[in-house]
Parts: C-alpha cells; sequence; structure tokens
C-alpha cells in the first residue's frame, strides 16, 4: 500500500480510501441494496489486512447504520489512531427544518449524533456533503472551526460544489483565521472529467487533498456498456441514473476504450479505470465501494498499474463534455 499526505497537512492516507456507503442495515434508509453488519465486517477486515487506513461514511448512509457498523467493526478490530475516519454532514437527518443544512444549529448536533455512533472521540475528517446555499458560508465555517477546537474533528473538508464556491469558502477561512478545508470529495471519473476544468486545478493551486467519489462511475466503468443493470444497486441507484444521461452514445465509447485497454493488459477493467483516476494530478485517493471481495483486491492492484500515453489517450480521447452533474 502506498500512503500519501491530504493535500499541505501531516495526515498521511492510503491511496485508496474505502467508502461505507454499502455497509448499512438494508431496512433503513433509502438502500435497499447494503449489507447488514454481519456481512459488512469481512470488507473493513481485508481492507484492514491491504494496508487501507482511510474510511469514509456519512450521518445519512442508511440512517446512521453505516456510521454505527463502521465504528463496531474498527473499533474491534484495530487501535483507534491507526485509523483515518472521515464522515459528513448536510443531508437529512430528522423530519424538522433544522434536521438538515449547513447551520451552526444542524452542524452542532450532527457532529455529537455521528461521534456516538461511531463510538468515537473524534473524527479525523468532517466534511460538508454539499453547499448548502440557505446557509451563510460565514456560518459554516465558523462553526465548522468550532467543531475543531473542540477537538470533535481533526480536519475539515467540503465535497461537489462549484469552483467558485470553493475558493469563496478558503478565501473567508483564511480572512478569519478558521479552519480551513483541506481536502475536496468530488464526482471524477472517466465519463466525468468537468472537474478537471477548475475545480482540480483550484485545489492543486491551494494545497487542497482530492478524494473523488464514484471513481468507477457507479460500475459503469467495470463491466460492458451492454450489462444495464448486473447488481440490485445498478437496477436501483435512481441518483446514479441522474448523473449518466443523455450522452449514452458518448459513454458507451468509453467505456469500450476501457475494455480495449484492458483487454491489452490482461486485468480488469476496473483496474485500469481507477489507475487512470490516481494517475491525476492533484488526486489524493478515490473512494471505492466494495461489496465482492475482488473490488477490493482490484483497486489495490490499480496502484501498480501505470498507464503509457498511448493508453490514456485512447482512454480520454472518446470523452465529451457534459452538464454538471452530482451537486445536489
Amino acid at each position: 500500500m502506498d500512503y500519501v499526505n491530504v493535500g499541505h497537512t501531516g495526515l498521511k492516507v492510503s491511496r485508496i480510501c474505502l467508502g461505507c456507503m454499502s455497509y448499512g442495515d438494508p431496512k433503513r434508509g433509502t438502500h435497499e441494496w447494503t449489507l447488514p453488519e454481519a456481512e459488512s465486517r469481512p470488507f473493513i477486515a481485508r481492507a484492514l489486512e491491504l494496508g487501507i487506513n482511510f474510511f469514509d461514511t456519512a450521518n445519512v448512509y442508511s440512517a446512521g447504520s453505516s456510521e454505527e457498523i463502521v465504528g463496531r467493526a474498527l473499533a474491534d478490530m484495530v487501535p483507534r489512531e491507526e485509523v483515518v475516519v472521515a464522515t459528513k454532514v448536510h443531508g437529512p437527518m430528522r423530519k424538522d427544518v433544522n434536521g438538515r443544512g449547513l447551520s451552526r444549529k444542524a452542524i452542532f448536533a450532527e457532529i455529537d449524533a455521528s461521534l456516538q455512533r461511531l463510538r468515537m472521540d473524534y473524527v479525523d475528517l468532517y466534511q460538508i456533503h454539499r453547499f448548502d446555499p440557505e446557509t451563510p458560508i460565514e456560518e459554516t465555517l465558523e462553526a465548522l472551526h468550532d467543531v475543531v477546537r473542540a477537538g470533535k474533528a481533526r480536519y475539515i473538508g467540503a465535497s461537489s460544489m462549484y469552483a467558485w464556491q470553493f475558493c469563496k469558502a478558503l478565501y473567508l477561512s483564511r480572512l478569519n483565521g478558521w479552519s480551513r478545508f483541506v481536502s475536496m470529495q468530488n464526482h471524477f471519473n472517466l465519463l466525468y472529467r468537468e472537474e478537471a476544468r477548475e475545480m482540480l486545478p483550484l485545489c492543486a493551486e491551494e494545497g487542497i487533498g482530492v478524494i473523488p467519489w464514484s471513481p468507477l462511475a457507479r460500475g459503469r466503468l467495470a463491466r460492458d456498456s451492454s450489462d444495464e443493470a448486473p447488481t440490485a444497486r445498478a437496477g436501483t441507484d435512481q441518483f446514479g441514473k441522474t448523473l449518466y444521461k443523455g450522452q449514452e452514445d458518448a459513454d458507451r465509447a468509453v467505456i469500450e476504450a476501457v475494455g480495449k485497454v484492458a483487454a491489452g493488459r490482461g486485468v480488469p477493467r476496473a483496474q485500469v479505470a481507477l489507475a487512470w483516476v490516481l494517475s491525476r494530478t492533484p488526486v489524493t485517493a478515490p473512494i471505492i465501494g466494495a461489496t465482492k471481495m475482488h473490488h477490493l483486491e482490484d483497486a489495490v492492484a490499480a496502484l501498480d498499474l501505470r498507464l503509457t500515453d498511448d493508453e490514456v489517450s485512447t482512454l480520454e480521447t472518446p470523452y465529451r463534455p457534459r452538464a454538471v452533474a452530482g451537486f445536489s
């Protein structure tokens, strides 16, 4: 396993981050395809065996049960200080009007609730899951700074938003002496490269770590384009369907290019798609989901796959610009 610093911080993480949205009580929340606790634990254990020390979850995943499962598993398997645990705040957790968003009230309530579910005194990385246009960004940033000052989070991070919004947040943090975002968790893969226009250069310039979500485009890059719904998740993932609609022909060409490079290398498609993401500056660690053991093995194997310039050209040439997706 390779380890790198998150942006311009001293925090070191594995170059693969295990995304834990797949682990949660399928009877809670809206993800019927999640793995219950007994089925989830072997994946967390195997990730640790492979050297993965970076785990990402969120308060909204399976109505909090993802945090519960991850917290119990890590407590049983590894000393707390040896892992980097990230969670998020923004989505609806209660039905009342203050049960969501990034107000000071919501942030203070949700960090305590997340820590209770995780059975931890602090999280390493506390991220805003999306931008909240209904709350002044100054209020959000000061509240996050106070969470860090209280010792409940070591660092703070952000997720999908426009580059100007992120730039404004970084500026205001510096202006007021508040804790600064150290990471950006954004939507980035071979089927969605719009972040390379402004967000990735901004992160490179400002020393921000990048931890892309959906590096395999919800599995689309790991299978033949004719295989529309091979899993329960693929067949029921309504959010995923909104991300990749309207450019099916262009997407099919990219997927076929992944297949061509993979066949030439004699490796699974997932390794090729992940190797491409890992090679992009300033990507720190793509977030991979794993519901089959080979998902973990392929992710780690991708670290050793070095694509040639010709292979990169083959993968990138079919891409066509697309509308912004994933910010809501």
